[in-house]
């Protein structure tokens, strides 16, 4: 999680760096970005990464305008 995306890009690229030290590779085909904001598109190394408005995270729903109503309703649903 980043503040900003200049915050986020710099954070995924010490990420990448660390990995490779390492002898690990992001697989940014698997990569997703969320913004609660207007995003720009994003690339590393030359991939484009993909820019969801949704995603599930520990067995919620994270949107990227915060409405959480379709969560309550799922959990109530569930019991």
């Amino acid at each position: 999680m980043a503040e900003s995306e200049e915050e986020l890009k710099s954070l995924l690229m010490k990420v990448k760096v660390e990995s490779e030290k390492t002898g690990l590779k992001l697989n940014i085909q698997k990569m997703k970005i969320m913004a609660s904001g207007p995003t720009t598109s994003w690339e590393i190394d030359g991939e484009t990464v993909e820019t969801v408005s949704d995603f599930i995270f520990w067995g919620s729903k994270i949107t990227a305008d915060g409405d959480c109503s379709h969560e309550i309703k799922r959990r109530l649903l569930l019991g």
